[in-house]
C-alpha cells in the first residue's frame, strides 16, 4: 500500500513520511479524535473522508468541515503544538485509510521541509474559511437553506445521490431538532428534490441548482 500523499513532491520528505508514518483504517461510524484526547500523531487523509464537528457538554454535535484525501485537521495541528486536549470530535463518514504521523517528527518537519511548513499553512487558511463559512451559515441563513447546503456537500462527499442518515443525525449535526429537519425534508420530496426512505435519502440531480437558485432569491 503506498503511503505517498499526492501533495508531496519532496523526495527526502516522502522518504520520511514513509519511514515514520503509519497508515491506519477506520470504518464508517468510528471515531479519529475524541473531545478531551490529547492528540499525539497529525493524521493525513489518504482514502475516504471525516467529517469534524464541535461538540457541547450535551453531547450534540454541530458540523465544522470535512476532510479528505491529502488533507489534515487544523485543529488537531493546533493540539499538537500547543499540548493542548480536543475540543472537536473527528468520525470517519466512510471507510477511510489514515497516515498517522508521530508529533515529533510533525515538529521536526516544520523546521527541516518547506513543503511540508506550506502544508501545514494551506491547512490553516482553508479551515479558517471553513470555519467563517459554518459561522456565516448558523448566524445568518435559514434552516431550509442550511439543510439544502448540508444534503448538496455530503452527496458530494461521499460520491453518491444515495445517503445512509437519520433526520435525527441531520438534526443533530445542523444543531436543530428532528422534526424539523424532517418537516423541511417533506417540503423537498413534495418539490421531488428528494426521495424519502427509512434511514435513507435519494438525492435528486436537480438539487443542487435548486439550491444555487433559492441562495440568489
Amino acid at each position: 500500500m503506498s503511503i505517498r500523499p499526492a501533495f508531496i513532491s519532496d523526495p527526502q520528505l516522502l522518504d520520511e513520511l514513509e519511514q515514520h508514518g503509519k497508515v491506519q483504517l477506520f470504518e464508517p461510524g468510528q471515531s479519529l479524535i475524541e473531545p478531551g484526547q490529547h492528540i499525539k500523531i497529525v493524521p493525513i487523509i489518504l482514502q475516504g473522508s471525516v467529517k469534524v464537528m464541535r461538540t457541547d457538554g450535551e453531547g450534540h454535535d454541530l458540523l465544522l468541515y470535512y476532510i479528505e484525501g491529502g488533507e489534515t485537521c487544523a485543529v488537531s495541528l493546533t493540539c499538537c503544538s500547543t499540548s493542548s486536549p480536543s475540543e472537536i470530535k473527528a468520525v470517519a463518514e466512510e471507510r477511510t485509510q489514515v497516515l498517522a504521523v508521530p508529533v515529533r517528527k510533525h515538529e521536526e518537519w516544520m523546521n527541516t521541509f518547506r513543503q511540508w511548513k506550506d502544508f501545514v499553512a494551506q491547512t490553516y487558511q482553508k479551515r479558517f474559511q471553513e470555519l467563517l463559512h459554518a459561522i456565516d451559515d448558523v448566524a445568518f441563513k435559514k434552516m431550509d437553506e442550511r439543510l439544502l447546503k448540508y444534503l448538496v456537500l455530503k452527496s458530494k462527499q461521499l460520491k453518491t445521490l444515495e445517503l445512509s442518515i437519520t433526520h435525527q443525525e441531520i438534526a443533530s449535526e445542523l444543531g436543530t431538532s428532528r422534526e424539523v429537519i424532517s418537516r423541511l425534508l417533506k417540503q423537498l420530496e413534495n418539490r421531488k428534490l428528494v426521495e424519502l426512505e427509512r434511514n435513507r435519502i435519494l438525492v435528486r440531480h436537480n438539487l443542487e441548482s435548486f439550491l444555487e437558485q433559492f441562495a440568489s432569491s
